[in-house]
């Protein structure tokens, strides 16, 4: 960051970064008020609309393993035309699907094409920031994640009543077009020279394979990456505990939803003022243990029988807030001697993120009991799990 930069609260370049990042979760959660709608629709069963999620998650994770190795070799930008306009191109697409098979192969190129604003993001900020900088910069970029969740289903509710489904996906082409404008208008590419390196299926593998035995690397995108396999637990989860197993309204859910949702934004923020006076190493070790803390409270409160909404919501709370502080930190120190390889180091850090989250996911959804037993001990267990791996590897 620049000097001028530095006493802002969000730089210009960090902001449309920022907007690249929160068009992974806008695109997850805008849609999700119309599945009935798209159901109907297309002559679908809601649950088999629900496969298209599943498929743009997948896609999440393959195509930032595959612009990683492609924005080290080619520069930033690029990789960013070639994402955005395939993400646009798929918007269209899903826009004017008239089956769900279409609809499920467009969502996938969709997620192809929006996972190149996520991992060419991590990359400038290495690019761009010291250590202590970037903890900062990823905070902001939280900021978005975490706004998003909230947002979303309400702006994706509000054009459903007034156009339609398919507005929805025309909403979000028209938005990664102006990201794309503004792409090519404001960003400043950051990688001044060029790696030779090749870009084969040999070369690459090595090169993510060299990643992936650098314990130094690993063991930070595990530390921050575990508790998101929780964190997509709650997600999957929480509508059914909330819902169903405590009796909230369905439209009093959202409001729960939003304030943990506000947790995570909250705790990222308060971080983005710590981390330049404390450092990343020491926030991240004053932090670490609050994810299985808060989910063993929640945890033990089930298998005890003390059935509370009210100490569950304060578990999640707990576990979110940590997240906005755990993430940004992890990422920033997993990132500092990976300069060299930007591009790469940020594909395996977001390609194990999503699929520490699909499992997380999945293993609620498959361990289905009328109970608050699942949510929290999958959150218990990948918690704690970052919090034995820190200590183990970091004196």
């Amino acid at each position: 960051m620049g000097a001028s930069e530095r006493g802002s609260f969000l730089p210009g370049w960090l902001f449309l970064l920022a907007m690249m990042t929160a068009l992974a979760p806008l695109s997850i959660d805008m849609y999700l008020p119309a599945f009935p709608a798209i159901a109907d629709s297309l002559e679908a069963e809601s649950s088999d609309v629900q496969v298209t999620l599943a498929i743009f998650l997948l896609g999440m994770s393959i195509g930032q393993l595959v612009y990683g190795p492609l924005s080290d070799r080619y520069g930033r930008k690029p990789p960013l035309y070639v994402g955005l306009t395939l993400y646009i191109l798929a918007s269209f697409v899903c826009m004017f699907a008239d089956d769900l098979a279409t609809l499920t192969i467009a969502r996938f190129l969709q997620a192809l094409g929006g996972s190149a604003g996520v991992v060419v993001s991590r990359a400038v900020i290495r690019d761009r920031t010291t250590t202590e900088q970037g903890a900062r910069a990823f905070s902001m970029l939280m900021l978005a994640l975490g706004l998003a969740p909230i947002l979303a289903p309400l702006v994706g509710g509000l054009v459903l009543s007034a156009v339609g489904w398919r507005g929805i996906f025309g909403l979000l082409a028209v938005m990664a077009i102006i990201l794309l404008i503004f792409m090519h208008v404001t960003m400043i590419e950051t990688v001044s020279r060029l790696s030779s390196d090749r870009l084969g299926l040999k070369g690459t593998s090595a090169r993510y394979l060299n990643l992936l035995s650098d314990w130094g690397f690993l063991k930070y995108v595990l530390i921050g990456g575990l508790p998101y396999g929780g964190l997509f637990a709650y997600i999957a989860a929480s509508p059914f505990v909330i819902i169903e197993l405590h009796g909230v309204d369905p439209q009093h859910f959202g409001w729960l939803f939003g304030l943990n949702a506000f947790g995570l934004i909250a705790g990222s923020q308060i971080n983005a003022r710590l981390v330049t006076r404390l450092g990343p190493g020491l926030l991240l070790r004053r932090v670490v243990w609050v994810p299985g803390i808060a989910s063993i409270i929640g945890f033990c409160s089930v298998v005890f029988g003390f059935q509370s909404l009210p100490l569950l919501m304060f578990c999640f709370f707990l576990f979110l807030t940590s997240l906005g502080f755990l993430g940004p930190n992890a990422m920033a120190l997993a990132m500092e001697k990976q300069g060299h390889r930007a591009g790469a180091a940020s594909a395996v850090m977001g390609a194990l993120q999503f699929l520490l989250g699909t499992i997380g996911g999945i293993a609620v959804t498959l361990w289905a009991v009328p109970s608050a037993l699942p949510i929290t001990a999958i959150m218990l267990g990948f918690g704690a799990s970052s919090l034995c791996i820190h200590h183990l590897s970091i004196k």
